[in-house]
């Protein structure tokens, strides 16, 4: 990862990974890494037949992890929905997703707050969100 990690401060509790169902670990490391632009951090077999992905947004402290030979999750692939990725620019941010092949919904203004969805090839969810207040 570029960035160093974070320390933990007493009584946080800091989401750094979250795991993703999918059902073809290669056509979804191309996905996120080429197409929505997500960093490549680990790509692991460890063990026979065990593998090990992790992908992180841009700018993000949060990762993705897939894997393959380590028992379930208990989630189907495309199971996953409505993960958020906040964006200081939607225009630009979905415009980049759409240029890279990403079908995205429309942006949907709800109270002031912008929205975009997509889908990885496996049906999982996901939002841009633009706050405006945030940016």
């Amino acid at each position: 990862m570029d960035t160093p990690a974070q320390s933990v401060t007493p009584g946080a509790m800091m989401l750094e990974l979250v795991m993703l169902p999918v059902s073809d670990i290669d056509r979804s490391i191309e996905f996120y890494r080429d197409r929505v632009g997500f960093t490549l951090d680990v790509d692991v077999r460890p063990a026979p037949g065990v593998r090990v992905v992790q992908l992180t947004p841009p700018g993000s402290h949060c990762s993705i992890s897939m894997t393959d030979g380590m028992g379930g999750t208990g989630m189907e692939p495309g199971s996953l929905r409505g993960l958020h990725l906040v964006v200081a620019d939607m225009e630009s941010a979905r415009g980049g997703l759409l240029e890279r092949g990403v079908d995205m919904g429309p942006v949907q203004d709800l109270g002031g707050v912008l929205y975009s969805w997509f889908a990885d090839p496996d049906g999982n969810t996901w939002t841009l969100q633009h706050m405006p207040w945030r940016s």
